[in-house]
């Protein structure tokens, strides 16, 4: 994991008093969330409808806003209250990326009728699903599966692809296009990386001229998670297409040291959100411990689940619920009992989803306290009839 970006980075993540600040706490520098989503709409030729960033990394009504006011009005999201607050939040077109179904899905439809003004679209993989969107105002996108082995259409079975985008048509629902997330794809050279993401491409773009062939419209196209941005962006097939590319990097929005690993360094993407710990234990020579457990730092993408900011020395071990011990090198300082440390976490987005609240910075500044608005599931989880 890199982090020659991140040794000096104290100086520029400090925040000045912090003696009532109860931790963990979620910390989030709105000037480099506005660097970030600046910098990626730059990326896209300063046109921010190619943007449709998965919001379950920005989770926060605050942050949606930011998109907004900059020109990103499609998103993508997972969940209901993500959907929600999306539409809450002043997207035009929102796409629920996730499979749903029974309930949620007459949810995600009570949703769409509530804004009449958003477009509301899912995701389907089967004609199964297609049948419960029937008589509602939701669009479809074709889930095409690049290889992820999740969910989706195999990408290679261009007679079911057909099949169900048909009984899309015939059921009277709208077609929207097709979802390729191949989010899987992050090999350390990036040639590789490249070379397997425009076979991927190419394989899309002959599956949108089979549906084409069958009198079926490709109004868009969603490919290109953070791992392969760069990929895409140098693939020249969707140059000139006539359908809408979008891509959808999410965690570009606030960086995290997983991305610091696979996107290059010169693209300038700013860590934008942190996690605040304080020491707890300094009684072991060689180690501390420190007020993040894995319920504050998500360690899904494994150990080290962060770097601390600025220490050399440091290395984050294995946490438990509460607790996250480190090791102190030989010869390192370590920080002092109650010292605070800025952890950049290695999986930003379900680190956020761990808090309720987070701080927001300016200046070195707390400037308030926005609710992670986006933060879980709908509740309450049981619907009587009544």
């Amino acid at each position: 994991m890199p982090v020659s970006l991140l040794q000096s980075a104290p100086a520029d993540y400090a925040i000045r008093d912090l003696s009532h600040v109860l931790t963990p706490a979620l910390a989030i520098y709105a000037d480099n969330v506005a660097h970030n989503i600046d910098t990626t709409i730059a990326l896209l030729g300063n046109d921010p409808g190619r943007w449709r960033p998965h919001l379950k990394t920005a989770k926060l009504s605050y942050v949606m806003r930011m998109l907004v006011e900059r020109g990103v009005k499609a998103v993508k999201c997972a969940t209901t209250l993500e959907l929600l607050r999306a539409c809450e939040a002043g997207f035009e077109d929102v796409l629920l990326a996730y499979p749903v179904a029974g309930a949620n899905a007459q949810r995600a439809a009570e949703i769409a009728l509530a804004f009449p003004h958003v477009t509301v679209s899912v995701l389907v993989d089967s004609l199964l699903e297609v049948k419960q969107w029937a008589g509602s105002r939701i669009g479809i996108f074709l889930d095409i599966d690049p290889g992820m082995g999740r969910t989706g259409l195999p990408q290679d079975d261009g007679e079911q692809i057909v099949r169900v985008a048909q009984y899309v048509k015939e059921s009277g629902i709208r077609f929207r296009g097709l979802h390729y997330y191949d989010g899987h794809i992050h090999d350390a050279d990036m040639e590789i990386r490249t070379r397997k993401a425009h076979a991927g491409y190419d394989r899309l773009l002959e599956i949108v001229g089979l549906l084409e062939s069958k009198g079926i419209d490709v109004g868009e196209v969603i490919a290109g998670g953070t791992p392969v941005l760069p990929c895409l962006l140098s693939y020249p097939g969707f140059k000139g297409a006539a359908f809408i590319q979008r891509v959808s990097p999410g965690t570009v929005v606030y960086f995290d040291s997983n991305t610091l690993g696979v996107l290059p360094s010169s693209i300038g993407y700013r860590p934008a959100a942190v996690v605040l710990s304080r020491v707890v234990s300094t009684s072991v020579p060689g180690r501390l411990a420190c007020d993040a457990g894995h319920k504050a730092v998500s360690v899904d993408s494994g150990v080290p689940n962060c770097v601390v900011l600025g220490w050399d020395g440091l290395l984050p071990l294995k946490p438990s619920e509460e607790h996250l011990p480190v090791s102190v090198a030989p010869g390192a300082v370590a920080p002092a009992l109650g010292e605070i440390l800025y952890l950049f976490p290695r999986h930003i987005c379900p680190t956020v989803n761990n808090f309720s609240e987070a701080l927001i910075v300016q200046d070195g500044e707390i400037v308030g306290v926005e609710p992670v608005s986006a933060r879980g599931r709908e509740g309450p989880l049981w619907h009587p009839h009544t």
